[in-house]
């Protein structure tokens, strides 16, 4: 069991607030709202931190306080008074579990898009475009300035009558740090020139907030001070800011961030991903508590609790932020405090989850399929009413996957895998150096296995035969998929697997072709095998952008690695075919939008990706023995009931996931194990 005097484990006193450990989830928008509203989907998914024994739990990045401020991805609208009970609802649910709540209100200002929602102007400090959001926003006049501070007033008085603990001001990006960063606002009026009148609006908002929601309403700001940006805020006047804030007697806490967000790749050093330093900006965050000798909040990339423990006993933080880290196992305190740390479910920093939202879909993680589907998928795994034996032919994420949820939920499980290893896809792509933290999906499933006591044999081609002396009840075939070639009209002999490239079973040319119209990380991590090693690359894809599957978040590693090392990207061009010309190949380039277009590359390799073809012969092979000859109920899948249906006088039912069904990612593979597993 932990030790009681745990640094992380100790209550955390902020004003009246007694906050029970120093374990934060920090403001984040992971787009699970409905016409705004943070309705169930919402407050399960913060109720499900609450339970595993977080303290403080931040819905909303950010909450919208203004109409002309439209969501630019899933925010919640804290100008509607219909917002009121919907939070209430989740903030009992958090406190029902001694959760604190807080949620993050904002103005987006130029960080939004005007063609949405009530198609009102954007707005911002000055008329600076952002470029990720790329709005031309106009110059905020004296009476859009006098309209957003009460809308901050109104919206802090709705959070208030919710029952929440507390809120917190979002400046970093978004309106209110538009008025203090020199890059974006060149204004030559009483909010604009020095630091007095840059902070002139902040003033005004926390003025109007305390009038409306009195002294004892703890309000807090998640601020940047320090943009490390030439033209942007500087480390002096960030700092500056803090301090005066902190003395100021209005707000209750700092939250820190460094760095700007304005761009793929600038705000891929505010949140960094795998490959990148972990928490790059936890001394920085430590030097704002020791300037300000005030509460300083930080979240950046702090995914394990060694480095949390450390950030709180040495002083740098009073509360720790491990926002994705709680994406991924939303029961880091509970593990904490059963002396289970070894059993929390690591953040691989895949970063699946912001790039989905980012993107315009909803944050789900890589490899924690109930997170964000807890109205329909568990956490914790119950026991099945009747123990079955289940033999799982493959141990890629999905065949160790579903033996896991299975083995946990009381089935005696049985894994044979043709390999040496366990891993899959996923070993492949723990092979490009800067994504190796990846193999943390696996080496934890096989840690969780192994605590369940189920035997996994390597090195077995299994045969129909093998499977049948097992005498299942359930055979899951997750054999995974092999390399196919796209479709050439000659030359398919000729070209290399991005596979052999990441195995490292083919060394890359001298010069290379790169062909991906899969548009995922598959293509994209081979590619940039390729150019770390020196090899002259062209990447060829048909897409209008390359690695369309792909996020803006983990495309900017990508890009600086092909702009570091002179990769040439050619899009809205296809491979037809390739030719052997002594010892080199010619591509044959052509294009969907001109039938009659051609161009040819001389190349010493062709490497493509075109996803997978399934491994299936063993499924198809046992499907006319299983009783319900591998088909599976869609609709009582989905919606509860018996999910094999009875065919024949087979001896088991049978089931394939993963890759073994068709070409898709990690995460399908996962879900698919979950929840199959979790019906059996």
């Amino acid at each position: 069991m932990p030790s009681h005097d745990d640094p992380l484990l100790q209550p955390y006193q902020l004003k009246h607030l007694r906050l029970k450990n120093r374990i934060m989830s920090t403001s984040h928008e992971p787009a699970y709202s409905e016409d705004g509203m943070p309705k169930q989907r919402y407050r399960l998914y913060h109720t499900e931190k609450a339970k595993g024994g977080i303290a403080l739990t931040m819905t909303a990045g950010s909450a919208v306080v203004s109409r002309e401020s439209p969501p630019a991805f899933g925010n919640l609208h804290a100008y509607n008074d219909e917002i009121v009970p919907w939070l209430r609802e989740l903030t009992d649910d958090c406190h029902e579990h001694g959760a604190a709540v807080m949620i993050q209100l904002t103005h987006l200002g130029r960080r939004t898009s005007w063609n949405k929602a009530d198609w009102l102007p954007v707005i911002s400090a000055s008329p600076i475009r952002e470029p990720a959001h790329r709005a031309f926003p106009k110059e905020a006049e004296d009476w859009d300035i006098e309209r957003i501070i009460m809308d901050y007033a109104s919206a802090a008085q709705r959070m208030q009558a919710a029952g929440l603990d507390g809120i917190e001001f979002e400046a970093y990006g978004h309106l209110m740090d538009g008025f203090w960063s020199p890059a974006t606002n060149k204004r030559e009026d009483e909010y604009g020139g020095s630091l007095d009148n840059r902070l002139r609006f902040t003033w005004s908002v926390i003025d109007a907030v305390r009038k409306a929601v009195g002294p004892d309403f703890i309000v807090g700001i998640r601020m940047v001070a320090d943009e490390d940006w030439e033209q942007g805020l500087s480390k002096q006047e960030g700092m500056e800011i803090a301090r005066r804030i902190a003395a100021s007697g209005k707000f209750d806490f700092l939250n820190i961030i460094r760095g700007h967000i304005d761009t793929d790749a600038a705000l891929n050093e505010v949140i960094p991903i795998q490959g990148m330093r972990s928490s790059p900006h936890l001394d920085f965050a430590g030097d704002v508590r020791e300037a300000t000798k005030f509460p300083v909040f930080h979240a950046a990339r702090i995914a394990d609790v060694a480095t949390a423990r450390h950030a709180v006993a040495e002083g740098k933080l009073d509360m720790v932020g491990m926002t994705r880290a709680h994406i991924a196992d939303p029961h880091i305190v509970r593990k904490i405090m059963a002396g289970e740390e070894h059993r929390i479910r690591p953040c691989v920093g895949a970063t699946y989850c912001l790039d989905r939202i980012y993107e315009g879909g909803e944050a789900l993680c890589i490899h924690n399929a109930a997170t964000g589907r807890e109205i329909s998928m568990p956490h914790m795994i119950s026991k099945a009413s009747q123990s079955k034996s289940v033999v799982v032919v493959g141990a890629g994420p999905a065949g160790l996957e579903v033996a896991r949820v299975a083995a946990e939920a009381g089935h005696r499980v049985e894994i044979l895998e043709a390999a040496d290893k366990a891993g899959g896809q996923v070993m492949l792509a723990s092979k490009n150096p800067r994504r190796k933290e990846m193999i943390g999906i696996v080496d934890w499933r096989l840690a969780e296995l192994e605590r369940l006591g189920v035997p996994l044999q390597y090195n077995i081609w299994a045969e129909a035969n093998d499977i049948i002396s097992l005498d299942p009840d359930i055979v899951v075939i997750a054999t995974g998929g092999l390399p196919q070639n796209p479709p050439l009209a000659a030359g398919d002999d000729l070209v290399t697997s991005s596979w052999d490239i990441l195995a490292g079973s083919v060394k890359p040319g001298e010069n290379v072709l790169l062909y991906d119209d899969n548009g995922g990380h598959q293509g994209m991590s081979a590619a940039e095998v390729i150019a770390q090693g020196g090899s002259k690359l062209e990447l060829v894809s048909p897409e209008r952008f390359f690695a369309p599957e792909m996020g803006g978040m983990n495309h900017v590693p990508y890009m600086r690695v092909f702009q570091q090392q002179g990769v040439r990207v050619t899009i809205n061009t296809r491979l037809l075919s390739v030719k052997r010309l002594g010892n080199q190949l010619i591509a044959i380039l052509g294009s969907d939008y001109a039938p009659d277009y051609r161009e040819e590359r001389t190349v010493d390799q062709v490497v493509v990706e075109h996803g997978t073809l399934p491994i299936d012969d063993l499924y198809r092979e046992l499907k006319p023995l299983s009783r319900n000859g591998g088909a599976v109920d869609y609709d009582r899948l989905v919606n509860g009931g018996a999910i094999f249906p009875v065919r024949s006088e087979g001896q088991f039912d049978l089931l394939r996931i993963g890759d073994a069904v068709h070409a898709r990612n990690i995460h399908a593979a996962i879900y698919d194990g979950l929840r199959y597993a979790t019906r059996f």
